[in-house]
């Protein structure tokens, strides 16, 4: 018995120890930057690159829910306002579970779609479902 023990010992050893949670996306985090009067989200697009949408439509989300106006310089979004990085990070996340992560699946490989009468669809390229949504 103590040699089966030995060997199931050894074999645990062996097996390579799990590095992940099994989640293949990970949120982005801005890198935000505070200057002056205005918050400067250094890696905007690398951020809209990763969630797969447009660059303008995160742009027009971060404007309405913050209430400031935005532009944007090269890979940078400009908030002309001063925000704390954890707002801005909050409101990204807010972005991802509207626009972004399946509402069955919880998967980020979506895509949107204008259907019928203008109504625009999030469609999930792993389960097929659709849901709608705003903006």
């Amino acid at each position: 018995m103590t040699e089966y023990l030995d060997l199931l010992d050894k074999a645990y050893l062996a097996v390579p120890q799990k590095s992940s949670s099994g989640e293949r996306f990970e949120m982005p985090m801005a890198d935000v930057l505070l200057q002056g009067s205005k918050t400067i989200v250094k890696n905007f697009d690398a951020i809209a690159g990763t969630l797969r949408r447009p660059p303008e439509q995160i742009l027009k989300y971060m404007q309405k829910e913050l209430a400031v106006p935005v532009s944007k310089e090269g890979p940078r979004l400009i908030l002309h306002g001063k925000f704390n990085p954890r707002v801005v990070n909050e409101k990204l996340k807010n972005f991802c579970d509207a626009f972004v992560m399946c509402k069955e699946c919880k998967k980020p490989d979506t895509h949107i779609v204008t259907g019928e009468h203008g109504i625009k669809q999030l469609v999930c390229e792993a389960c097929g479902a659709r849901a709608p949504v705003k903006g």
